[in-house]
Order: C-alpha cells, then sequence, then structure tokens
C-alpha cells in the first residue's frame, strides 16, 4: 500500500540534543490525523521537517511516492503540502484577502515581464487568484472581513486567516500546529467543524494538538512521541488505554 506522508528512521539533531529520534510514521487512508505530545517532544520540529524548513540529520520523508527530503519548502507546498505555524505572522500593509492572495503565487506563471507590462496572462492570473481567495476566506468564515487590516482581527478570525492562507495553495495534505491554542470554546468548535469541512473535500489533515478533547473528537488516528521518539499510535480508544500515553500525561501510579 502506497502512504500519502511516509516518513521513515526521521532524526533531527540540534548539537548534541536529538529533537526527533528514528521517527517512523504514515498517513494514508484516515483523513483526520492528529501528532500529540508532552511540550518539547518534538512535534513542531516534525512539521517543521516534513515541509523543509529544518534539514533532515537522518532518514527520508516521502509524499506521494517521491522523496522530498531536502527539498525546499517552496517547492514542498507546489507539491501539496500546507501548512499554519504556532505564531499567527500575517504580512503588513496587506488586507486580509491580499494576506490570502500571496500565498497563491506558488501557484502562478506570469513572470516578471507579464507583471510589469500588464500582460493579459498577469490580469487574468491576478483575477482568478483574487476570486480563489475571496473563496477559501468564505469557506473558513471570514466572507466580511476580506479588507480588514489581519492585526485588527480578533485572535481566532486571525487563526482562520491563516488557515485560509494554506488552502489557497491547493495542498493534498494541511498540517495545523496548535490552530485551537488560544480559542474560546466556540472559536474551538467553529474550528471542528472546518476541520471536518476540510477533510470531506478531500485535503488529509495532520494537526499538532494540545487540546485533548479536540484531539478525541476529530482525530481517526493518533501519533503520540515524548522526547523525540514514536511511544503510542492508534485510534482515539487504543491511545485512551496505553498505558505509555497515560504514564507520560499523567505520571506514574495512574
Amino acid at each position: 500500500m502506497t502512504h500519502l506522508l511516509e516518513i521513515t528512521g526521521v532524526t533531527k539533531r540540534f548539537g548534541g540534543l536529538v529533537a526527533v529520534d528514528a521517527l517512523t510514521m504514515q498517513i494514508g487512508e484516515h483523513r483526520i490525523n492528529t501528532l500529540i505530545g508532552p511540550n518539547g517532544s518534538g512535534k513542531s520540529t516534525v512539521l517543521n521537517l516534513i515541509t523543509g524548513v529544518y534539514p533532515l540529520s537522518a532518514g527520508r520523508i516521502v509524499f506521494q511516492g517521491a522523496e522530498v527530503s531536502g527539498t525546499s519548502p517552496h517547492a514542498i507546498t507546489q507539491r501539496g503540502i500546507a501548512r499554519t505555524f504556532q505564531s499567527i505572522v500575517p504580512f503588513e500593509g496587506l488586507s486580509a484577502l491580499e494576506n490570502v492572495m500571496v500565498a497563491q503565487y506558488c501557484r502562478t506563471s506570469a513572470g516578471l515581464a507579464h507583471i510589469t507590462l500588464r500582460t493579459r496572462r498577469f490580469v487574468e492570473e491576478e483575477s482568478r487568484i483574487r476570486e480563489r481567495a475571496r473563496e477559501a476566506l468564505a469557506f473558513v468564515g471570514l466572507a466580511d472581513k476580506m479588507d480588514q487590516d489581519p492585526r485588527a482581527l480578533a485572535y481566532g478570525h486571525r487563526r482562520l486567516l491563516e488557515i485560509a492562507r494554506a488552502l489557497v495553495t491547493d495542498p493534498k495534505l494541511l498540517l495545523l500546529d496548535e490552530a485551537s491554542a488560544g480559542m474560546n470554546p466556540s472559536e474551538i468548535q467553529a474550528l471542528k467543524d472546518l476541520i471536518r469541512r476540510i477533510a470531506e473535500k478531500g485535503i488529509v489533515v495532520l494537526a499538532i494538538e494540545h487540546n485533548m478533547n479536540v484531539v478525541m473528537e476529530m482525530s481517526e488516528r493518533i501519533t503520540v512521541i515524548d522526547f523525540g521518539k514514536k511511544v503510542a499510535e492508534g485510534t482515539p480508544d487504543e491511545i485512551l488505554r496505553n498505558d505509555e500515553v497515560i504514564r507520560i500525561y499523567l505520571g506514574k501510579g495512574h
């Protein structure tokens, strides 16, 4: 069976610190997957390795049957992997709509000459990009925020803006890094609904998540890591009954 994403023996060292230690995992037929573990367990480092932000120290990463180890972040985006980050950093001086438009330039073909001369090709692409950005903002629930300065948006709305920015790159795999962090209960419920709708569109989701209610309610497959090592993998019910996971989260004796 060919998996969408295969991570084999992946290791990341920062000097003497081993942040990810011989990690092997696959993302396949399950649409909503989560990666969990205590603070400092290496979760965000895994996402940075998948997306080419960090080079691998060892191992390999294969996406849709092709190795992406050592590939640049923008090339990995073009191949169909998009992500959000823990820190929300919108582009200053651009509206919410323009922030989403920027993400699509990895899918355009009009070069500098077309842009400078405002050729028909450039105008048509720009129109398509603008419309796609509008659709994405409406999809995440920000149809009425398109012209606003992202820095003026509520915290939860800025999270949704970042998801819209990832979606317009047309990903096959969407990586969410703590998307519910800082959200209130109503915003979290809206996020869960959004993730389900994303999965229904055929986009596979791999989310880092600390909110265990979200994890257990949303996940089809959960991978647990600690000190960069995989310690458990399975369905929510299997993870809840796993003694090692209980030890990691609750301590010895629980």
